[in-house]
């Protein structure tokens, strides 16, 4: 980059995390980018952090994540996901292919306290399935998707 950057975590997720070095994941795509990803361990809020490392480019910030430091989520290797509460889009962090399910409506998700709403997710690169508290009703929702 011909710069060094310093950037706290705090700052680039907009609120302070507890981290376990053991429950943290990093992909780095040759000189692209890198995708961290990793959950806060007083609530078990995900994040994904894509850091590009061009110095023009933007910082896509995700505190969203369905990460599979969970174990009621089941994420591939190679994948990351993550909900926009109507919605889990899922990402090749190697080809940046996506996918996505949508719930077909809002999904009062509290991301703090996750499983309240989200009880389990399984993703994979042809498939997506999630059960969801839509209302008052707990629905299952499975989609075959192809990555694009």
């Amino acid at each position: 980059m011909g710069i060094n950057r310093k950037m706290g975590l705090a700052d680039m997720v907009g609120t302070p995390v507890k981290l376990n070095k053991d429950f943290i994941k990093c992909f780095i795509k040759d000189t692209s980018y890198a995708y961290l990803s990793f959950n806060d361990c007083s609530n078990g809020r995900g994040f994904l952090l894509k850091i590009p490392f061009d110095k023009k480019g933007t910082i896509s910030r995700k505190a969203s994540a369905l990460n599979d430091f969970d174990p009621k989520f089941d994420v591939a290797d190679g994948l990351v996901a993550y909900s926009d509460r109507g919605n889990i889009f899922v990402e090749d962090v190697n080809t940046g292919k996506s996918a996505m399910m949508t719930f077909g409506a809002k999904a009062d998700i509290d991301y703090d306290a996750i499983h309240e709403t989200v009880d389990s997710v399984n993703v994979t690169s042809n498939r997506i399935w999630a059960k969801v508290l839509l209302g008052k009703e707990w629905k299952t929702f499975e989609k075959n998707v192809e990555l694009k």
